[in-house]
């Protein structure tokens, strides 16, 4: 079983079933094709065309399979965590704010 903890992307073949665990949340996204989702604890199955995204949770378990069609690529993106999200916000605040006061001081 593929354990799922970062950001990748694959191919899925017709007719391959793949099992994962997902070990962080995340969010799948199919780039192209169809792809057949089965999920732990979930009594529905997932049909996901190119675009499509599902959420899910750290801990579950999936089954991914492409049924009529040659093959799919998905891609799984792991959400940064809360400390780097909230660096990155106060970094870009700060080169907004530097950048006004650099303005400022220019026409005076």
């Amino acid at each position: 079983m593929r354990e799922i903890s970062s950001s990748v992307t694959f191919e899925i073949k017709a007719g391959e079933t793949v099992p994962m665990k997902i070990a962080r949340s995340t969010r799948l996204k199919v780039n192209c094709g169809a792809v057949w989702v089965t999920r732990s604890d979930d009594t529905e199955d997932y049909w996901l065309e190119s675009g499509h995204t599902l959420r899910l949770r750290r801990g579950e378990r999936l089954w991914l399979s492409v049924e009529g069609g040659p093959e799919a690529q998905v891609a799984f993106a792991v959400p940064a965590r809360a400390d780097v999200r909230a660096l990155d916000w106060l970094m870009r605040l700060g080169d907004r704010f530097g950048m006004r006061l650099r303005d400022g001081w220019r026409t005076v």
